[in-house]
């Protein structure tokens, strides 16, 4: 981004004070004021019917408006960075339709010959209009201000100019007031007093508006100060929270959310209330900031003003939230371009993520100051009986907040600039804004000597080992740019973005909310939740190895390397520096290069075939690795954002580790199939006592190994009593909700016929069901028995409810009522938002993960009707699929089929596997065009 050469001004100076060359294009060329109004003059000369006299006004004004908001929004594209002389120019563009709005109703409409002292108007510009603040589809907010109780005149007069404006589209709201009104409504509402904060004269009795002044600085705002305050952080907080609380999160909103516009509007309403200053600049004269302060504070706001104000004219509405589909279109109006190994819109929205923090940061030095200076004290009893904390010096304690006491002492050892965080945890206390201003304007002191400082290191990893909540002096030292100072290699990912649906943070928040979920864990808040992990940390591990591998878990991302291989080799470099010993070096490399290994192995493929748990306990070694990996896999999944850790992914870590750990303790003959096979016979056997001991072994027999193999006792009993007495016309289906896996189970048994996987996967994506796991096996006498986990589009598991629908489309797809490839054609649809999203297929086909089995894993778009898309290709080919595992990673999916030919083989030969992947990708290009349409 470009940085503007001219002297910072704030955007709520008034537009009358702005010079003309402040406007983005000749203020002629937006609105011809003159011609406008020598062209009303004439056409309405000798009109006087009051209707005739309106739409002749709204014809000329709506070419006028129309003409400068093109001409503006020409000039912004040439100019996609200079937000200041955009909202400039929307606001004197306003300004001149309501003008000229009011001459017409004045001098056409309600001319007044005579008036009294009650038939006096004042137009007042309030709230974003009122500072100036005009964004392409931003509201109008006006007040009518009359002396005393409104006049028939002035109520005729307001009428007229309200049909105008509206007949004109604007979004005007409004209100009609006396002086004695304002300042009774503004001392009850704070919404209104807010609002008169940010009144700006614009035309009518210029007197009565200096009156209004008057009295609300002198009657009202010098008086409530402290209330004033109280109510705007309150209402900042809850406005946050209903953002989602994080800064982070990956779809913002340019207004509302954390980091956003509304904080600095916040920051000067209470700045201006307090300190009566017209523009921001004064705050520097008042010691609010340091020119250095201001000139980031200017730069921010001209940012998020700019991507505001396309928004604006990308939808050609008033839209603030920054969607993905947007911020690509926003990106490319800014001129950002792809790189090698990012795209323009994920540099873009990491531009945009550290304006939000420089705002974050800003606001808060700010409002902590004034909320210490002004906010009502603590009763005296809770003061009395609240143990004051001690700082050792050079620190002290103001206003329950740790700063510097002693500026020369604190400067004097540079490691002090770590040792602050460590104090902040050592006394309970959060950072003072004194002590955030003199970090951040400091951070030339942590140099090459201080990053290779014994010392200083043993200070870094004891906030991350010994306070509890290492997350908080994380977060705090990363937004101040201690953090990046400090490790210089975590730079390059701060406020970086992922652009997809999957992760909702951006990578260095990923990591903070990773460390702090390691430190929930510690701290035995997730036992009932996360047993395995717990177990692990209770019975101990490399903490310091657990911690530095989770901070450099990601360190790579953002290159064309592969993350893990570049993130690897960083960490090779940094765990020396930070004092590990050689082990614990190789074992934060190892964890940093192989984080994703057990993610992928327990989500990718399947754990009920032996090589799986072999090939990854040959690639794990020992059990310590075993447990830190499971540890940081947890922690990884959880931290990626709210609803992205289920029981489905913690079953399957879980019987992933336990199967490996009993490899590793116990040696490789714990996967023997014929010792599984015979457990899971003599378990079914025990659940069918009851049974005829004939028909018992005659069910025992039916089945070839895989089937003993991969599916859990339960659905062997299942299957049992659905192919007792079946026959070849009948189609048996079992729902039921299986908590362990957080999913439906649905069973189904029937004739075996080719094809018949895929038009069960049709079926289920009909109803909207996302598979995540799906086996099938056909018994000696030609039975298909197929089972498939499924959940609906927020990944959870079924309602009873919904069960009578699902199953009777299931049937009817299954019976051939139901064509699912047509029908699906109307479901099959990539949503708008969703579109801007890149995802490149892959297709691989594995021999060596499965004894038995071709592994066929594609990577690629996911969709509603992929699944089918698949398999229908898969059957038509004649490959048997034995198994199918699903795992969803937001707009991306990896779909991984365990299959065999029609002769029971693998697919050895290239030219096969040539040729079948080529169809693959066939079936995935058709369907995504269909999905685009």
């Amino acid at each position: 981004m470009r940085d503007s050469a001219s002297e910072p001004t704030l955007l709520t100076q008034a537009p009358e004070e702005t010079a003309a060359d402040g406007l983005i294009c000749p203020a002629a060329e937006i609105f011809d004021a003159n011609a406008i109004r020598a062209e009303l003059d004439a056409q309405l000369e000798d009109v006087t019917d009051a209707m005739q006299i309106r739409k002749i006004t709204v014809e000329i004004l709506n070419a006028a408006r129309k003409n400068g908001m093109e001409r503006i929004a020409a000039a912004f594209a040439e100019r996609p960075f200079d937000a200041r002389p955009v909202t400039r120019s929307y606001t004197r563009l306003t300004d001149w339709i309501v003008k000229t709005v009011l001459h017409v109703a004045e001098t056409r409409l309600h001319k007044l010959n005579n008036p009294t002292a009650a038939e006096r108007l004042t137009i007042v510009a309030v709230g974003g209009y009122g500072r100036g603040e005009m964004a392409p589809f931003s509201d109008v907010d006006l007040l009518f201000l009359t002396p005393y109780k409104i006049t028939p005149w002035a109520e005729s007069l307001i009428e007229s100019m309200l049909y105008m404006m509206w007949d004109l589209r604007l979004k005007v709201g409004h209100a009609s007031r006396t002086i004695k009104d304002c300042l009774k409504l503004a001392r009850e509402d704070y919404t209104i007093r807010t609002s008169l904060v940010e009144y700006r004269y614009l035309a009518g009795d210029e007197e009565l508006a200096g009156e209004l002044a008057d009295k609300l600085w002198n009657e009202l705002f010098s008086t409530t100060a402290t209330d004033f305050i109280e109510a705007k952080l309150a209402e900042r907080a809850e406005r946050h929270r209903k953002q989602g609380g994080q800064r982070y999160v990956v779809e913002p909103n340019v207004k509302e959310g954390k980091g956003g516009l509304r904080d600095m509007q916040s920051l000067y309403w209470i700045a201006k209330y307090i300190n009566h200053v017209a523009t921001a600049s004064e705050l520097v004269d008042r010691g609010v900031f340091t020119p250095d302060e201001y000139v980031t504070f200017h730069q921010a706001e001209e940012f998020l003003w700019a991507v505001r104000c396309h928004l604006h004219l990308i939808t050609g509405r008033a839209m603030d939230q920054l969607t993905f589909d947007l911020q690509v279109e926003v990106a490319d109006r800014m001129g950002y371009n792809d790189t090698n190994g990012r795209r323009g819109v994920e540099i873009f929205m990491q531009d945009y993520f550290r304006h939000a923090t420089r705002v974050g940061e800003l606001t808060r030095i700010f409002l902590t100051s004034l909320e210490a200076e002004h906010t009502k004290p603590e009763p005296m009893l809770t003061r009395l009986l609240t143990r004051k904390r001690k700082a050792r010096p050079p620190y002290a304690i103001e206003q329950n907040r740790i700063t510097v006491g002693d500026e020369k002492a604190f400067f004097s050892d540079p490691l002090n600039m770590l040792r602050i965080f460590e104090e902040g945890m050592r006394t309970g206390t959060l950072l003072h804004p004194n002590a955030m201003r003199l970090l951040a304007a400091n951070l030339d002191l942590i140099d090459d000597s201080m990053r290779a400082d014994k010392e200083a290191n043993r200070i870094f990893l004891d906030l991350l080992l010994k306070h509890g909540n290492p997350e908080r002096a994380l977060r705090r030292m990363n937004e101040l740019g201690v953090l990046s100072a400090f490790v210089p290699e975590f730079a390059p990912i701060v406020a970086m973005m992922q652009f997809n649906m999957y992760h909702h943070y951006t990578v260095d928040e990923h990591t903070i909310q990773c460390i702090s979920h390691l430190a929930q864990i510690e701290r035995g808040e997730l036992v009932e939740e996360l047993p395995v992990a717990s177990g692990i940390l209770k019975r101990g591990i490399n903490r310091k190895v657990m911690y530095v591998a989770l901070l450099l878990h990601d360190i790579g991302k953002g290159r064309p390397e592969d993350h893990s291989i570049l993130g690897a080799q960083i960490a090779r470099k940094v765990c020396p520096r930070l004092g590990l010993s050689k082990k614990d070096c190789e074992t934060v490399e190892w964890l940093v290069r192989y984080h994703l290994l057990m993610s992928d192995v327990a989500q990718k493929r399947d754990l009920s075939d032996p090589r799986t748990v072999r090939d990854f306990a040959k690639a794990v070694k020992s059990v310590e690795r075993l447990d830190l990996l499971t540890v940081l896999t947890v922690c990884d999944i959880r931290g990626v954002g709210p609803g992205t850790w289920n029981n489905w992914k913690a079953m399957l870590l879980r019987d992933l580790h336990q199967q490996t750990k009993s490899v590793l303790e116990n040696g490789m003959e714990e996967l023997n199939r014929n010792s599984r096979e015979t457990e899971a016979k003599r378990q079914l056997r025990e659940a069918l006592s009851d049974w005829d001991a004939k028909e018992l072994r005659a069910e025992i027999g039916r089945h070839y190994g895989p089937y003993w193999q991969g599916l859990p006792a339960s659905a062997q009993v299942v299957f049992a009593n659905q192919l007792r007495d079946i026959t070849d016309s009948e189609i048996r289906i079992d729902l039921e909700l299986d908590h362990d896996r957080d999913a439906t189970r649905a069973c189904f048994a029937m004739a075996d016929h080719p094809g018949l996987f895929s038009r069960m996967a049709g079926a289920l994506a009909l109803v909207g069901a996302n598979v995540v796991d799906a086996r099938t096996y056909t018994s000696k006498d030609g039975y298909a028995t197929a089972i498939f986990w499924i959940q609906d589009a927020d990944g959870h598991p079924y309602e009873q409810a919904r069960l009578p629908r699902l199953r009777n489309m299931i049937e009817r797809t299954l019976k051939g009522e139901v064509i699912a490839r047509e029908a699906l054609k109307d479901k099959d649809k990539i949503k708008k938002r969703e579109k801007a999203f890149r995802v490149q297929t892959h297709v691989t086909f594995d021999n060596e993960g499965s004894d038995i089995y071709t592994i066929i894993e594609v990577d690629t778009r996911d969709r509603a009707g992929l699944l089918h898309d698949l398999t229908r290709t898969l059957a038509a080919n004649n490959v048997y699929i034995a198994s199918a595992v699903i795992a969803t990673y937001g707009e991306q999916v990896v779909d991984v089929f365990y299959v065999k030919d029609m002769f029971g083989l693998k697919f050895h030969q290239d030219h096969r596997r040539e040729a079948l992947e080529r169809k693959l990708r066939e079936a995935i290009s058709q369907g995504a065009e269909r999905a685009n349409k």
